[in-house]
């Protein structure tokens, strides 16, 4: 088996490549470069040079070729750029999906051709082979599952997917890395963005949309109760950079036009929140759901609500809530399980 694994420094990654190659696979490491990293370095210090300080290091220790490939474009074109047009539509985009789709296992695989039988990443999820059509799987570490960050991939992607660490819980991985002496087995996981390095959210979108003060308003009483730097650094459900006195004050609406971002007290927040809506732009990894009654994901996590579901054409449909939920805001991803099982999913309308 010829394995290319994506190697990004950190401990997943690492234990990932570190399994594929005590298997007897014949491996070649990718650390793949991306342009945000360089164009924001005026931040801090780069911080893909740790990164890549470490992907050599733990290739070096296990003898592995490690290639260094540059997207800088891609992800630009392919995933920034829509990001950025979200926000400023006054949506909540899901990059991390786009990039998963787009870039790890789209720009990339593209790059590398036909040249390896698996591409091999540390995600937190599992892929059944074991049926005529590839599916996939959610990790037993349901705290770190990232099937929801995978939902968009075809069937030809997850088929070309291999997981080591999916089916293992995180601290089984840390064991593992500290077992085989990776050079970065103590090192933190990452909490950004795909392709934010190190660099915090904020920074991202105001070196992208700038700042442009405007009104924080109860929607109740419509008394002005503070200033905001732009309506695109936030989301409905938010409560935690408002700046404001009082509350507990939420995000519940937001008026791009006029710049104002709308805020409530937690029972006008409760009373806001969607039990149905519906997404479109959606991708069934392994065709339409033959069942209505399923569990959906609205972000990342281990959250899962009871959802009755309709889709009349492949691309759009509807979604019923079993529960409200004071947090869904339009341009999320809704993601839909059977099971265990994660089969797809939309863009939130």
């Amino acid at each position: 088996m010829k394995s290319a694994v994506l190697l990004s420094g950190g401990v997943d990654s690492s234990v990932a490549l570190e399994l594929t190659h005590e298997r007897g696979d014949e491996v070649t490491a990718f650390y793949l470069k991306i342009w945000l990293e360089d164009e924001l370095a005026y931040l801090g210090q780069c911080p893909w040079e740790e990164d890549l300080h470490y992907a050599r290091a733990v290739c070096d220790r296990l003898d592995i070729p490690l290639e260094v490939v540059p997207l800088q474009a891609e992800y630009l074109d392919r995933v920034v750029n829509v990001a950025i047009a979200e926000l400023k539509a006054g949506r909540t985009p899901s990059p991390d999906i786009f990039c998963n789709q787009r870039i790890k296992f789209g720009a990339f695989v593209d790059r590398i051709g036909s040249e390896f039988d698996r591409v091999v990443s540390g995600h937190y999820a599992q892929v059944d082979r074991t049926t005529d059509t590839v599916r996939l799987k959610r990790s037993p570490d349901a705290v770190k599952d990232q099937t929801y960050f995978l939902c968009n991939l075809s069937q030809d992607q997850v088929a070309l997917l291999d997981l080591p660490v999916g089916g293992l819980t995180k601290q089984r991985v840390r064991e593992l890395a500290e077992e085989a002496n990776l050079p970065n087995k103590e090192r933190k996981d990452s909490q950004g963005i795909c392709f934010l390095g190190k660099i915090r959210y904020p920074e991202f979108v105001k070196f992208h949309l700038g700042e442009r003060a405007g009104d924080i308003v109860d929607i109740s009483t419509g008394r002005v109760l503070g200033q905001h730097k732009g309506y695109w650094f936030h989301t409905i459900g938010q409560r935690q950079g408002l700046g404001l006195g009082g509350g507990p004050w939420y995000v519940v609406d937001k008026n791009t036009d006029q710049n104002i971002v709308y805020v409530n007290d937690t029972d006008e927040k409760d009373r806001r929140a969607r039990s149905s809506f519906s997404v479109r732009e959606t991708n069934w990894i392994d065709g339409l759901p033959d069942r209505e009654d399923l569990k959906v994901k609205v972000r990342h996590g281990q959250h899962m609500i009871d959802a009755r579901v309709s889709f009349p054409i492949e691309s759009e449909g509807h979604v019923e809530l079993a529960q409200a939920d004071p947090g869904i805001a339009p341009g999320q991803w809704a993601v839909l399980y059977d099971d265990e099982y994660c089969l797809g999913g939309g863009v939130i309308c």
